[in-house]
């Protein structure tokens, strides 16, 4: 990884981390509302999952990671699961997005520290 793809890594991996947490925080809530209200959350939801999907791609392009693929994947699933009408149970799916984001954000941060750019 050149140290412009490795910025550009820990960038992105930052932006979608903190989208996949406020996400995955929404759903827990989503259980306590009433309905006409949890449609409302739930189409907002969506749509801030649509945003990471175009961030996603956007690093990939980047970057030239594949393992971008295996992330909007992941997340894929958890929108079909949104869109099932069983949202709460997609933060498993998110939480393997994340936990694969970090791994990214790790590996790029270790690049720029091993040429002391962090």
């Amino acid at each position: 990884m050149n140290i412009r793809e490795a910025i550009m890594a820990f960038s992105q991996s930052e932006k979608i981390k903190s989208g996949i947490i406020w996400v995955s925080q929404a759903l827990e809530l989503l259980a306590g509302l009433p309905q006409p209200e949890r449609q409302g959350a739930e189409k907002i939801i969506r749509m801030k999952i649509d945003s990471m999907v175009q961030e996603i791609r956007l690093a990939r392009k980047l970057t030239g990671e594949q393992d971008w693929n295996e992330i909007e994947s992941v997340i894929d699933q958890a929108l079909v699961m949104i869109n099932s009408g069983v949202a709460p149970e997609s933060v498993t799916h998110l939480t393997r997005a994340l936990s694969r984001v970090t791994s990214i954000g790790h590996r790029s941060m270790s690049s720029l520290k091993e040429e002391g750019l962090l």
